[in-house]
């Protein structure tokens, strides 16, 4: 083969039968039957050859990606830090050096003193193609650092502990974690989680500083395949809560942090379907649950009683209450109404008394900040909308008043005024009305091109937040959509049920009559849209490649979860028995399996034109395994009947998050949108013009 041609797959038939159906798969073998190591010369070969192909066609588009990176990366304040919060005797913030791709973390006295470097994420990624910090955790004494690493981007951590005066560390480490980690006993031991062989974390253990990792003891198992295990304390440090759960269904747990060998307190026996979480305060549990109502309730148990839970905040259809968190005076509720945000000051002395948190814009991102101390009476908080760029707040619980602790600053320049967005309605197919949120510049030309993203799955909302890459596109005539489609929760917990299991389709269906209904009020065309997603989402663009690929102009798939119906087959894969309850059992389902089988985008791909389409993968990813996007571009580039550009790029050093560090990360966006810029037609910026360089219209006509 030379770069002249793109690599085609060798086909090598493979069959297997469930329910009375043949399955055929010619591209089976490119799954390393030692994964998760990949080491067979010939699936590398043709992964390399992919990697070459994409090269060597994106080469010519080189300078544009070089100008995208030059203005993402001038969006960025190289040299900054965060609002330093106090956590006891210390104040604690991060810190970005110029041209750093990591951070550093920081703190010094609240009485005084010298600034202290506690973890140098630079020094830690030296000499490694990935890095990614999993958690940090400083004990509750200030003395002792834990932190884990995770250097290939398998989501395998090693933990390890230091003295931070010092910087000594400790022989305490912890290969295999993926957890958070937790100090208990009087920081005398560490809480975490292992992934077994199947990256399931079914423990929660308790690790003795000093001692060798076999006197580790195992403080919960979870026999349930489908479920996973996490650990983390109590608001008020005086509890260990070790919670199970899947996609439906969970499970908690109460330990005293300080005497973590004591038997556990178990709040309520799992009951399908019904999902909890737990905070104490003064012997009365906290309950955050959909027991009763799906958009969820919080009730209150004694801790004597903790199954028997009394309504403290009824669930409602008007509401979704996202959770809560207690502070010793006062408690939080977070939620949102139609879609948006909501932060609630609630007091235990007077239900009656709730003190919503205003915000300016009719559709925003709002969220509690990091507050770590059990007696605050200042909120940290975090706002931004598709304009606005991203601020921290202060909130005075006395006053009521908001304080401007910091707005993101972009160098190169960023005038919100010549910006507007607006969150539409457009009517699903069955009528239902789908909120599409959407961003353009002012002097935008109608009709012009326009970016759709969805995710829809697993209950994940995609707030209409802010960010600096996208202006790349929406300063070269873009109209820049996010559809908010049924799968994510986004207008509450039924909004989520409406687009899983046998609802699945509403996701695909959503997507685009979203799209469709933009073309009707005259924001793009026909061919001018451009779409992208990742993971689910990427399961999303296969889907509706297949259903309508005449409306996209050009499709990116990240990391795309494409063979639905065979990694639904595969109990062995890490994440299959957790995922049965967001998609379904095929193995044991017929109703499953063919259902599943009528929208799985590699299972669907057939012999009609596609749009360009630029697909991402990563070798090391245990979620959505390399060779299920690997597999579905060689099915396409069997079967489809276009010339138009289909590209693979595997990283083959990083996992689900594609490359690590702030400007490598860029780098892969930059790429992307030169892909849809180079499809679509389009030239350059508004900038362009506003600094007297010549531009095309936004249209790229």
């Amino acid at each position: 083969m030379t770069l002249a041609t793109p690599p085609v797959a060798v086909r090598k038939p493979s069959t297997v039968t469930h329910h009375g159906h043949e399955l055929s798969d010619d591209y089976a073998w490119l799954r390393d039957p030692g994964y998760p190591e990949v080491e067979d010369a010939e699936i590398l070969a043709h992964l390399a050859a992919e990697n070459a192909w994409f090269e060597a066609r994106m080469a010519p588009h080189q300078p544009l990606v070089e100008t995208l990176l030059k203005e993402m990366r001038g969006r960025i304040k190289e040299a900054d830090k965060s609002v330093p919060q106090k956590d006891g005797d210390w104040l604690y913030w991060i810190e970005f050096e110029d041209g750093a791709e990591y951070k550093k973390w920081w703190r010094r006295p609240v009485a005084g003193g010298a600034d202290e470097l506690i973890l140098d994420e630079i020094a830690l990624a030296e000499g490694h193609e990935y890095f990614r910090l999993g958690a940090i955790s400083v004990s509750n004494d200030g003395r002792l650092l834990a932190w884990s690493v995770d250097d290939n981007g398998s989501e395998r951590f090693i933990a390890k502990v230091k003295v931070i005066a010092t910087g000594e560390i400790l022989a305490d480490e912890i290969p295999g974690t993926l957890s958070s980690l937790v100090w208990v006993a009087n920081d005398t031991g560490l809480v975490y989680s292992l992934a077994n062989e199947q990256w399931r974390t079914d423990n929660a253990r308790l690790h003795w500083l000093g001692k060798p990792l076999s006197d580790d003891v195992e403080l919960y198992h979870e026999d349930d395949e489908g479920f996973r295990v996490g650990s983390s304390l109590s608001a008020n440090e005086q509890w260990l809560i070790v919670g199970t759960s899947d996609h439906e269904t969970s499970e908690v747990r109460l330990i005293p942090a300080a005497d973590p060998l004591a038997q556990p307190i178990l709040v309520r026996p799992r009951q399908a379907g019904v999902e909890y979480d737990v905070e104490e305060r003064d012997g009365t549990l906290y309950v955050h649950t959909n027991d009763t109502h799906e958009n969820f309730r919080l009730a209150t148990a004694p801790l004597e009683s903790p199954g028997d839970w009394t309504t403290l905040v009824e669930g409602t259809e008007d509401f979704y209450l996202t959770g809560f968190e207690l502070f010793r005076d006062f408690y939080v509720t977070e939620g949102r109404v139609r879609g948006l945000d909501t932060i609630e000051v609630r007091y235990y002395d007077d239900p009656a008394r709730i003190e919503p948190i205003g915000f300016p814009e009719a559709s925003y991102s709002a969220g509690l900040g990091d507050n770590p101390e059990w007696a605050m009476d200042t909120l940290r908080l975090s706002y931004e909308s598709m304009v606005s760029p991203a601020t921290v707040f202060d909130y005075s619980i006395a006053a009521r008043t908001m304080e401007v602790l910091k707005v993101q600053e972009i160098p190169s320049g960023y005038d919100a005024a010549l910006y507007t967005t607006q969150r539409l309605e457009i009517a699903a197919r069955d009528g239902t009305p789908i909120p599409v949120s959407v961003v353009t510049r002012k002097d935008r030309e109608p009709g012009g091109p326009l970016h759709l993203y969805g995710y829809g799955a697993y209950g994940i909302a995609i707030d209409p937040g802010f960010s600096t890459t996208r202006l790349s596109l929406v300063d070269r005539g873009f109209a820049y959509a996010i559809a908010h489609i049924r799968g994510g929760d986004d207008l509450g917990r039924a909004w989520y049920k409406a687009g899983k299991l046998e609802r699945r389709a509403n996701t695909f269906t959503d997507f685009v009559d979203a799209a469709q209904g933009l073309i009707a009020r005259g924001f793009t065309q026909a061919g001018k849209i451009s779409i992208s997603g990742g993971s689910a989402g990427g399961e999303l663009v296969g889907a509706v490649l297949n259903s309508d690929p005449q409306l996209w102009g050009a499709a990116v798939a990240h990391v795309p979860f494409v063979d639905v119906l065979a990694t639904m087959l595969d109990a062995s894969l890490p994440l299959t028995p957790g995922e049965w309850p967001e998609w379904g059992n095929p193995i044991e389902d017929k109703a499953a399996f063919d259902l599943i089988r009528g929208y799985s985008p590699y299972d669907n791909v057939c012999a009609q034109d596609y749009p360009p389409l630029l697909v991402t993968a990563g070798l090391n990813d245990p979620r959505v395994t390399y060779w299920e996007p690997a597999k579905w571009v060689a099915r396409l580039r069997e079967m489809k009947t276009d010339g138009n550009e289909l590209l693979l790029k595997t990283n083959m050093g990083a996992g689900h998050g594609g490359k690590s560090g702030r400007f490598e990360s860029l780098r892969e966006t930059a790429e992307e949108f030169a892909f849809i810029l180079w499809q679509l037609g389009v030239g350059g910026s508004y900038r362009d013009e506003a600094e007297g360089q010549p531009r095309t219209s936004p249209t790229g006509t």
